[in-house]
Formats: C-alpha cells, structure tokens, sequence
C-alpha cells in the first residue's frame, strides 16, 4: 500500500461547499486585495489564539521578517534562534541586516535549549526565536524569563505548530504563539491550516507592532501614496483568506484527530524506535510525527526501506543550519553543537495527517519494523 506524507485532498471533500461558497463571495464582489474576507479572517484568527490582533501576510516567511522589523530588529543586532529548523527563521534575521546565532537543541523536544540558547546571549542580542518544531511547544516558561532577565524581545516562530498550547506557571493554557511579543504563522497548503496557496500572518498584542505591520505588509503606506517607511508587497490574497476561515472552523477537529494518529503510531512503534514525548504542560499539534533511532545507519536504511515500499518519508531536517554553507560566513563548524547535530543524523518523520486511517498507520509501523531487519542496499 502506498502512503502519502500528506494527502490535502482526503479533507477536501467534507468542507467542499463551505468552500465554494466563500470563494464565490470573493469572486462576486471581485475585491480581491485587502478585501473584507481578510479582516474578518485576522479578527478570527486573533480571537482563536488569544491574541488582540493579527495581520495577514503573504508567507510564513514574510510573517517573520516583518515581525523582526516591526520589533525593532535592526543591523548588527544578534538574534539567538535554533540551528535545527528551516532556514526561513534565520534568513528572515539576515535579511533584516541582524547576525543568527546559533544555540543548541533539547534532546528530548528537539527544541532550542533556553540553557544553551543563554551562553549566548551577549551585549548586541536584541531576541530570541524559539521555533516550537514539527507541533511541539518549547518551553516557553524559561524563554520568558530569559527575555525578562535580559530586556529581550520573544519572537515565536510557529509555522509548525498552529494549534498548539503550552500551560505557563502559575497560569493558564495558552496557544503558541501568544505567549510572546509576536507569533508568525505559515498556511503553506501542507500546514495545520493550510490554505490553497501561500499565506501567512503575525500575531501580537502590541499596538505599536502592530501598526508597523499593517504599514510594512503594504509598502510602508497607511494612506495610499503616502510613504512614511519603506515596506513590502505582501498581502494576504482575498481568496486565501476566504479558505483559511473556512478551514479554520475545523482546524480543532484536526488536531484531536493528528493526536489520535500520534498515539497510535507510538504504541505501534514502542520499544522499536525513540517516539515523540509531550509533556503534561503540552499540547503537540503534530504537523510532522518525527521518529528518532539510535544510529544513522538505521535510520538511513529505514528510509530507503520505507521508500522502495511506496511509503513517503522526509528528514526534517538533514544538515542544520549552523553547518551550512549560506551560513559559512559565521564561522560553524562540526562539533559546536553536539545535541543538535546527533539528532540531525537520526531522525526520521512519518506521513501525517488527520485522515490517515489504522490500514495506513499499520502499513507505515511494519514498514518501519521490517527496516530494522532488512538492509537495503544503496
């Protein structure tokens, strides 16, 4: 049986007229930049995640520069984030003229390590980006104090992990992304909430931030023709965000049902391979199920074993990025970040998605057992 990383269109079907119907509206008022579908979408979208507002971008990667931008990022300051994520987070701090810095990862979350993420901490750092990888959140209790301690902005990088919550002490559940000065979001169509197209969005409950966003996602114009900044072409499309609104009303159900998934994969594959562990104050939105073992080797003969039996799989992500060569200017070698470089080597994700049915899910875990037993050859 062949399995899919993601099958977009399994969902499809259920929401079809909901969808029809929205985009219709669109396409009836042909308002198709900024139209009202956007706003209502933003103030959805903000009252979901518990934050006061949200403005809708063109990309998750957008979403991120603007939110560097909008915090007061600028040339020569340093920004810690996470080697082990996709170079969007760190190319968005380059391209704002501020310096990555790379700090280690936990070896049980595969999140950046507030302790590590500490050490290098110095007189130019001006953030920390905390990426809450494949769903998992990060441990934003220590990323807070760390930010308080040293009068930094937080900026949650959550293209991964729309859905997910983690409960702060002494208070309450929270959604990712809200827990920070902002949150940035992709809906690239393999998303959580993913939309038929690019698309993304910042969130944040600071006025101040907020106004630079509407202004940088626009050209730097609040009145058209009039330019108080330079800024960006990067909307949200009309129609995206007919479909996101749509979509949204069921993203909840997704999640219980990308938990489901999880919790059976992890009783299948116990004792065979290092399964995801979220803890008590957690809840992981699993866009990806990432699978560990304890050497390279099975790892790499699991992949090629998975993908002669037609099952898709993906290492996310293969060579992190403090090694590489984009990032050769800043001097990484191998064995700065020991943690993050034996978890690069070994990992491994499943398909995942809500509609993965026990047929595919036990396809998927033979496949994985069998890989253990049977070299493949290169």
């Amino acid at each position: 049986m062949k399995v899919p990383m993601v099958d977009m269109l399994a969902g499809y079907p259920p929401i079809k007229d909901e969808i029809e119907t929205a985009v219709k509206n669109v396409f009836n008022k042909a308002n198709f930049i900024l139209g009202e579908e956007v706003a209502g979408f933003e103030k959805e979208f903000a009252a979901h995640n518990g934050a006061k507002y949200a403005v809708g971008v063109a990309n998750g990667t957008d979403a991120l520069r603007m939110a560097f931008l909008a915090s007061g990022i600028k040339a020569g300051d340093e920004v810690i984030t996470s080697p082990f994520t996709f170079i969007a987070t760190s190319e968005t701090i380059s391209q704002v003229g501020a310096i990555p810095v790379f700090a280690d990862i936990d070896p049980v979350t595969y999140n950046l390590d507030p302790r590590s993420a500490e050490k290098k901490i110095t007189r130019k750092t001006k953030a920390i980006v905390p990426v809450h990888l494949y769903g998992m959140p990060c441990d934003m209790d220590a990323f807070l104090a760390l930010a308080k301690k040293h009068d930094l902005r937080l900026i949650e990088d959550t293209a991964q992990a729309f859905t997910g919550k983690y409960k702060l002490n002494g208070g309450g559940w929270k959604y990712l992304g809200s827990i920070g000065d902002c949150g940035t979001y992709s809906f690239f169509p393999a998303k959580n909430l993913g939309a038929f197209g690019d698309g993304g969005a910042v969130t944040t409950s600071d006025d101040r931030i907020l106004e630079t966003l509407k202004q940088l996602r626009n050209h730097g114009s609040k009145v058209r023709y009039h330019h108080e900044m330079e800024g960006f072409n990067s909307r949200l499309d009309t129609v995206q965000a007919a479909v996101l609104s749509v979509r949204l009303k069921h993203v909840e159900k997704w999640t219980e049902l990308r938990n489901t998934v999880a919790a059976k994969y992890a009783e299948a594959l116990k004792g065979v391979c290092v399964t995801p562990v979220v803890p008590a104050n957690a809840r992981h939105s699993f866009n990806y199920y990432t699978i560990r073992f304890d050497t390279k080797a099975k790892r790499d003969n699991a992949q090629k074993y998975l993908t002669e039996q037609g099952i898709a799989n993906q290492i996310y992500y293969p060579i992190a990025l403090h090694l590489q060569e984009a990032y050769a200017r800043l001097g990484g070698k191998r064995g700065d970040l020991p943690v993050c470089e034996a978890v690069q080597d070994t990992v491994f994700s499943l398909p995942m998605f809500p509609e993965l049915t026990d047929g595919q899910i036990k396809t998927v875990t033979d496949a994985v057992k069998a890989s253990l037993t049977v070299s493949v050859g290169k």
